[in-house]
């Protein structure tokens, strides 16, 4: 009998990470697969699933505006367990850091079901930067049988923690994969501006914004600095895919009103800002996984926090961590502006985070835990 994986994910970033491994193991004639969304984001999944053609099999619906937290990991437990009952998986994998994960991981842990975690081993160091996010995955990392590792950093940090090194595989970020799957579709954009944003061929400053950690002051920082950049460089345009949390857009657009050379949208479906980062000369971001996209298409990136869990690209000078403090997002920008020599450096296209063969070694990788195959050689970043 083929060993039954259940897939748990539950947000636009999970989905655009899984997606390419559940199509895989849906074609694959090793394992049987049946997947499960939380709805911890609704319309941004559905788009993900759409682009890679999934329709879950399961669907817990968790989405509510405003929800805490511990409401939402209640509901995840209440909804999930049932379904863990119905399918008998014989493991249930999870990707990355977010509340589904933890509850979903525990949820199978409680079943005694093998639970595979893909994009294992990440860590800022600090319990409470990214929050909840570094709290999520440790908790996932001490009930996970099989550790998918995107990176040879990443696999250090499990092994430091004591985690058997004979579960830890490194397998190359499926983002990677999940991104050039996607950037050669060039799928069209929805919102005519961006398209003549595009055609008029301007230099594009993209912004991405969001981190429970950035909220309050820091973040009406980042929208007058913001404001700065837009009034100092008017042949740039600013693009900001605005989250829909009131927190954030409270905070950062009334600062941005009145100025033609910045354009705020709605949350982009994947397909989109995968097509909006290749356009971009300049990414200023807090995002986890803009990190790992961006340097791949050799963009310069900036990141609005004081730590990251992914320091390949630190380390290989694509990504630069300046923090959330108003005027040093003000300098680092205008310095990758005004400065060519240190925009050419940091446009390197440097890609330490995956080679697009990474769904391959999370296969083999499933096939040797199970029995069934061997493991490919690990993923060696450059």
């Amino acid at each position: 009998m083929r060993p039954r994986i259940m897939t748990v994910y539950g947000t636009r970033p999970e989905a655009i990470k899984v997606a390419p491994l559940v199509k895989a193991l849906r074609a694959s004639d090793q394992f049987e697969s049946v997947t499960v969304v939380t709805g911890q984001h609704r319309e941004m999944l559905d788009q993900v699933n759409e682009i890679f053609d999934i329709v879950p099999d399961h669907d817990l619906d968790v989405f509510a505006h405003g929800q805490t937290l511990n409401a939402l990991m209640a509901k995840v437990f209440e909804r999930l367990d049932p379904v863990l009952v119905e399918e008998q998986p014989d493991a249930v994998l999870v990707q990355g850091d977010t509340s589904t994960v933890a509850a979903a991981s525990l949820a199978a842990f409680y079943r005694q079901i093998p639970v595979v975690h893909l994009e294992a081993g990440l860590r800022s160091g600090d319990i409470s930067s990214p929050f909840p996010e570094e709290a999520n995955r440790k908790v996932t990392s001490q009930v996970t049988a099989l550790h998918l590792a995107p990176t040879e950093t990443s696999r250090d940090n499990l092994v430091r923690e004591a985690v058997d090194p004979a579960t830890v595989v490194v397998t190359g970020n499926t983002v990677i994969d999940a991104l050039l799957h996607t950037v050669g579709q060039k799928l069209p954009f929805t919102d005519e501006r961006l398209q003549q944003a595009e055609d008029a061929g301007r230099p594009v400053l993209l912004v991405t914004t969001h981190r429970r950690e950035n909220w309050g002051g820091a973040m009406e920082g980042v929208g007058r600095a913001l404001r700065t950049l837009a009034e100092r460089y008017p042949d740039h345009l600013v693009v900001l895919p605005a989250h829909r949390n009131p927190i954030v857009r409270e905070a950062v657009l009334p600062h941005l009103q009145g100025l033609e050379n910045v354009l705020v949208t709605e949350p982009l479906a994947y397909g989109e800002f995968t097509r909006l980062l290749a356009l971009a000369t300049i990414v200023l971001t807090d995002s986890g996984g803009v990190q790992e996209e961006a340097p791949s298409l050799g963009k310069p990136v900036l990141v609005m926090r004081e730590n990251t869990e992914r320091p390949e690209a630190v380390e290989a000078g694509t990504v630069k961590l300046i923090g959330a403090d108003e005027q040093r997002i003000v300098t680092e920008v205008s310095r990758l502006v005004d400065d060519p020599e240190h925009y050419a450096t940091m446009s390197n296209a440097v890609n330490p985070y995956g080679d697009g063969r990474a769904i391959e070694r999370c296969l083999a990788a499933l096939a040797h835990h199970f029995g069934i195959g061997e493991r490919l050689p690990d993923f060696v970043g450059r």
